[in-house]
């Protein structure tokens, strides 16, 4: 979390297993089609000048990122490598069930390689296993997957935790002693793998320096679940006296953010996040949350559809990087505050100007020269 939740959208650490989070709605392609195909089984390499299926599993669609960026970046480029190749999409809603049996379809109808983020890493590694039985290889997508994976692409997630843990930390310390009062630290589903990279980055560098009052791991990255955590948090420490929330993710950090408005946190709290969502950015500017992760999704997306074609032509994939012994593209984060919104997202055309400074943010915007 990952994740990004209602924005435009995490990355594990080398030895680690895994999965690919989220869920969302069924499905579409190039053809928009979970069931498209001859009904040919998959396992021998295609080429490029006759095509081939590549099966495109992403985990739900609470967060805005999957359906608005990284389906259309992959399709897109898996297109302008190979224009005979099918992209075949289906999208889990966060149902781990659902995802075998979208993987079991992708494999009756053909495809030759699959591009997989999980839902549960634990939970797919039957179906990772039987897809590479029958020769269809498959590119672990945002999250690690358990099960014999050909090639990986992602965000450094260890790196993520420790820039959210370290931002977390210089705000609190602009108020003065940064042990003055506790904080609270809401973590992202325990059945994804990044979600632990996430924590263990950001304890690396919280650990003796905050007191940590009450910490959650949050089923689903639910922004409703971290908001009923929140509240039980304030209520147990008292919200006047908490000096800092770490969120894992952007959507949490939005049912966060509104618990401690009516909790009574003191305004100006700082509160991370992650993913740049629309939303986040827009609280950052308000002043409402502190910073935010941008993962910019267009090279991880690419890298995924580069890997599936090579892989799909008979060919070796490239990385940065070696993970759980096969390449892998790893990226780097960054991290976005009121400072640098403008050279970050907007940058990149993640966001424009105009998306972000509707009429609610616009006296924001124009006091940041966000304009």
């Amino acid at each position: 979390m990952g994740k990004k939740s209602i924005g435009k959208k995490s990355l594990g650490a080398a030895g680690m297993a895994v999965v690919l989070l989220v869920g969302a709605t069924a499905c579409g392609s190039a053809k928009e089609s979970d069931d498209s195909g001859s009904g040919d089984s998959g396992g021998t390499s295609g080429t490029i000048d006759q095509g081939f299926k590549v099966g495109l599993l992403l985990p739900e669609t609470k967060t805005a990122r999957y359906e608005k960026f990284d389906k259309p970046y992959i399709t897109d480029k898996v297109k302008a490598l190979c224009p005979k190749c099918e992209v075949v999409y289906a999208n889990a809603n966060q149902d781990p069930n659902l995802q075998q049996q979208q993987v079991d379809t992708m494999l009756t109808n053909g495809a030759k390689v699959l591009i997989l983020d999980a839902v549960d890493a634990k939970a797919i590694s039957s179906s990772v296993s039987k897809a590479n039985g029958q020769g269809v290889k498959v590119v672990a997508y945002d999250r690690l997957a358990t099960g014999p994976i050909s090639a990986y692409t992602s965000f450094d997630n260890l790196q993520v935790g420790k820039l959210q843990g370290q931002a977390l930390l210089d705000a609190i310390k602009k108020g003065g002693d940064a042990k003055r009062g506790p904080i609270v630290m809401i973590n992202g589903s325990p059945t994804d793998p990044n979600a632990g990279d996430f924590k263990k980055g950001a304890h690396s560098v919280l650990d003796g320096q905050v007191t940590i009052g009450k910490e959650y791991d949050t089923p689903d990255w639910s922004p409703d679940k971290a908001a009923v955590e929140a509240d039980g948090a304030f209520t147990a420490l008292g919200a006047k006296k908490v000096v800092g929330v770490y969120s894992a993710n952007d959507g949490m950090a939005g049912g966060i953010a509104k618990s401690m408005a009516n909790a009574g946190v003191p305004t100006g709290t700082p509160l991370t996040g992650q993913d740049a969502e629309l939303a986040a950015i827009q609280r950052i500017m308000l002043g409402t949350q502190t910073m935010t992760i941008y993962k910019p999704i267009k090279p991880e997306a690419e890298a995924a559809a580069q890997m599936a074609i090579d892989l799909g032509s008979g060919k070796t994939p490239s990385g940065n990087q070696t993970v759980a012994t096969v390449p892998a593209q790893i990226i780097t984060p960054q991290v976005v505050t009121k400072d640098n919104v403008k050279d970050t997202v907007v940058k990149d055309n993640f966001w424009t100007v105009q998306e972000i400074c509707t009429s609610q943010v616009a006296a924001a915007c124009k006091s940041a020269g966000l304009t």
